[in-house]
Formats: structure tokens, C-alpha cells, sequence
């Protein structure tokens, strides 16, 4: 399980340092994608092959599921560490999160997403008046805290 929140810097290539709390359940092999709300989603292999297979069962015919699933998987890509802990995001993901110096990364359950810190830093002030509202809403999906 990742947790927590870590700010990096990207460099001129594009490597970033994935923290070392992450470093084991990712793997030396992994996958990042486009993520929602224009941050990056990058999961163990393990974890990809589960969503993978779940995003393979959605129906063809809907144009929504048609459109999701390419989205998602044409932006995907391995990805591997290098000795310093670092990797390397190719130019088309770090545009889409719009990744130039300050990174958040941030350990979400099965998942590592990366923000680019002003994104996060609005994302996180826009949604933390909401928070009791969207934990109320989750009690009725069964989940309590």
C-alpha cells in the first residue's frame, strides 16, 4: 500500500525521484499513465494487471468505455528505476500534468500518483472544504470510517 505525500524535483531529462517508501512495492518495473484530474497514475505491475483485465470487461459498444480505455492505455507506459531512485517521464505524460520543476508524489492505496505542485496545492485547497461532504456520500457506498 502506498501512503503520504513527497515533493521532488523534475530535471531537464524529465527523471524524477521516486521516494524510497515506494521504491520496493513498486518494483523495478512499472507502469504510469494519464490520470484523472491531470496528474499522472503509475502502478505496480501486479495492480495494472488487475485494472487492466477489469478495463478489458468493459462492453465495446458503449462509446464512453471506448473512449476511456483509449485514453487510458494510449497514454501508458513502462517504466523502470534507475540506480538513484529515479525515473524517466516521457515528454507526452509530463505535458498532459503539466511537469516542469516542483513534483508532488503522492502514495494513493494501490497507486503513485505525480502532480505538478500547483496543481496539487489547488486541487488539495479546493477539495478540502468538501471533504466532510464527499466522506458523508461514502457512507452510502458502505464505507464507514
Amino acid at each position: 500500500m502506498f501512503l503520504g505525500e513527497y515533493q521532488h524535483s523534475i530535471d531537464e531529462k524529465g527523471r524524477l525521484i521516486i521516494p524510497s517508501k515506494f521504491r520496493e512495492a513498486l518494483g523495478t518495473s512499472f507502469i504510469a499513465t494519464r490520470g484523472l484530474d491531470n496528474c499522472l497514475f503509475v502502478y505496480p505491475m501486479s495492480e495494472w494487471s488487475i485494472l487492466e483485465q477489469k478495463l478489458k470487461s468493459l462492453p465495446l459498444m458503449k462509446s464512453d468505455a471506448r473512449a476511456f480505455t483509449r485514453f487510458f492505455f494510449s497514454g501508458a507506459t513502462e517504466c523502470e528505476l534507475d540506480k538513484q531512485g529515479r525515473v524517466n517521464i516521457p515528454a507526452n505524460l509530463r505535458d498532459y500534468a503539466k511537469l516542469d520543476k516542483e513534483c508532488m508524489v503522492l502514495g494513493v492505496s494501490g497507486r503513485v500518483e505525480i502532480w505538478s505542485k500547483s496543481a496539487w496545492e489547488g486541487y488539495y485547497e479546493q477539495s478540502e472544504g468538501a471533504f466532510n461532504e464527499i466522506a458523508e456520500k461514502l457512507v452510502d457506498m458502505d464505507i464507514n470510517f
